[in-house]
């Protein structure tokens, strides 16, 4: 698919920052791409762009309207029909990272096909994929895993991946998940394929390379999760990583959306180890990247030299505080070939 830039990035009323993750991501790595953001009354989060409506946006040069929020299951509200076809109608395409399609709504179907625009559903891959066979490829894998839902696997990938490729590595970043697709133009939301296939949607989006390739996988879900821990051993299982860096978000105490508690980082490494060595037996962890944006600065360094010390590898905030040291780590993992 090829989505038309620049976007307008719908909030909704969202509740809070973190539903609006989708918007978030785009902001941070593509803000160019962006002309502004339209809340509704009642939302909760705020990406940081001019607040406008869709006319406004029109005249600005958006060309897509782009749903910038998550929320459990993947609903698309039935209140925010009006602004999707008054979008339409103004000349916009629109995408979305919802499970539920944007056709399955009778007035944006009607909308898209008198206006001749394009609905663009982020996780409906065209791609038909086979079972995972656990053969192992050429080419090297990194995965983000997380303690949790939500505690920026895509942005470690993301930042590994800029700080490999600044050293002139060859490393791509693979999108799991439909912001991650935004980013990068291509790839496959992993939680909106068929259980039996995900480990061969993996291995497709991270294919047979040169052995100097790495390719830098966006993780989902977490090991532990009640919902989803199912999407996250079969994108383990499929991706084969060489190796992997542990996400966490420290002050939460439950996980997202459930009352289960959070696993420890000692927990999520144990598993990760243990389920990913059916296809890579030498699999290993190579860091940990810690959300501290709720901290101090002090603070933050106390907890990440902690964490860096209690699990043999080095420990740091990806945005604030960068991946130099967990690439570090990496390429004496793994040397490059001669």
């Amino acid at each position: 698919m090829e989505i038309i830039r620049p976007y307008l990035l719908f909030l909704g009323d969202a509740p809070d920052q973190l539903a609006a993750k989708t918007a978030a991501g785009v902001v941070d790595w593509r803000r160019d791409w962006c002309v502004g953001q339209m809340r509704l009354p009642g939302c909760g989060a705020d990406v940081g762009l001019p607040d406008m409506d869709v006319a406004e946006a029109v005249r600005q040069g958006a060309k897509t309207f782009v749903i910038g929020v998550v929320n459990a299951g993947g609903r698309l509200p039935e209140h925010w029909i009006d602004a999707i076809v008054e979008a339409i109608g103004r000349g916009l395409d629109v995408a979305s990272g919802m499970h539920v399609r944007l056709a399955s709504f009778q007035r944006v179907a009607e909308a898209a096909h008198a206006h001749g625009r394009k609905l663009f559903d982020l996780r409906a891959s065209t791609e038909r994929f086979a079972t995972g066979n656990g053969e192992k490829r050429p080419g090297r894998r990194v995965l983000t895993v997380g303690t949790d839902c939500s505690v920026g696997k895509k942005y470690a990938a993301l930042a590994l991946e800029a700080e490999m490729r600044d050293r002139g590595l060859d490393a791509e970043f693979r999108a799991t998940g439909q912001t991650g697709v935004l980013i990068a133009g291509r790839g496959v939301a992993i939680d909106a394929v068929v259980a039996d296939f995900i480990a061969g949607a993996a291995e497709w989006l991270s294919p047979a390379a040169a052995p100097g390739h790495w390719d830098v996988v966006e993780g989902q879900g977490s090991l532990f999760h009640p919902s989803f821990a199912g999407v996250t051993l079969g994108l383990l299982h499929g991706a084969q990583p060489d190796a992997f860096v542990v996400c966490h978000e420290p002050t939460r105490k439950t996980m997202r959306n459930v009352s289960h508690a959070l696993p420890s980082i000692a927990q999520v490494i144990e598993a990760t180890v243990s389920a990913g060595r059916l296809t890579n037996p030498d699999i290993r962890c190579v860091g940990v990247a810690i959300n501290t944006s709720a901290l101090p600065e002090a603070e933050a360094r106390a907890t990440l030299e902690k964490a860096a010390a209690a699990h043999g590898v080095p420990a740091s905030d990806p945005l604030r505080f960068g991946m130099a040291t967990i690439v570090d780590r990496l390429l004496e993992e793994f040397p490059a070939p001669r």
